[in-house]
């Protein structure tokens, strides 16, 4: 039988970080690995709401991406080398590359602007509604990881960029879900 996820071994606050040590449930990193959780819910959100196949798609990836950077935050700076060593995907220019690169299609898609700030919900359409809330929970994410201590942070200078664009692309990506229910 497999070891139960009940192990009570956070009852009193404290929790384990990979590769080992324990830190306050409160803890600054903590408090960003959790907004990025919940970051990845939300996008799971997306990708049963929206109509857009390629969305999903989007969602998907960024998803997979999140996995990546919760484990380089719960490996922290201390054990860096250990995570990539052992294979764990990361965060790297090419992963900010990809998100710049989705972005700007989603962009073109839309040669004459938006003209102003967008009513998340206005135009009917769940998916387009998760995509702004999705934006919102990255950009809350941003700010927890922003104001890590460098000793909490893995070295790596991609997460931050990689964050600013995901809140980026779901702005976009919501504009153009919007577009799908009109």
């Amino acid at each position: 039988m497999p070891p139960s996820i009940t192990t009570k071994r956070g009852d009193a606050g404290q929790t384990d970080l990979l590769f080992g040590g324990r830190v306050g449930k409160f803890h600054p990193r903590l408090q960003a690995v959790g907004d990025l959780d919940e970051l990845n819910a939300a996008l799971g959100l997306v990708r049963v709401h929206v109509l857009t196949p390629e969305l999903r798609k989007t969602a998907a990836r960024a998803q997979e991406d999140l996995v990546a950077l919760m484990g380089l935050l719960a490996a922290g700076p201390e054990h860096g080398a250990r995570y990539l060593s052992q294979g764990f995907p990361t965060i790297g220019p090419e992963t900010v590359g990809r998100l710049t690169t989705e972005a700007a299609a989603l962009e073109a898609q839309f040669p004459d602007g938006f003209g102003g700030w967008s009513t998340p919900g206005a135009k009917g359409g769940a998916g387009a509604a998760w995509l702004e809330m999705a934006r919102c929970v990255c950009r809350r994410a941003e700010r927890s990881t922003a104001v890590l201590a460098p000793e909490d942070l893995p070295g790596n200078p991609h997460i931050l960029p990689w964050l600013n664009r995901l809140s980026d692309l779901l702005w976009l990506a919501a504009r153009v879900e919007e577009q799908v229910i009109i």
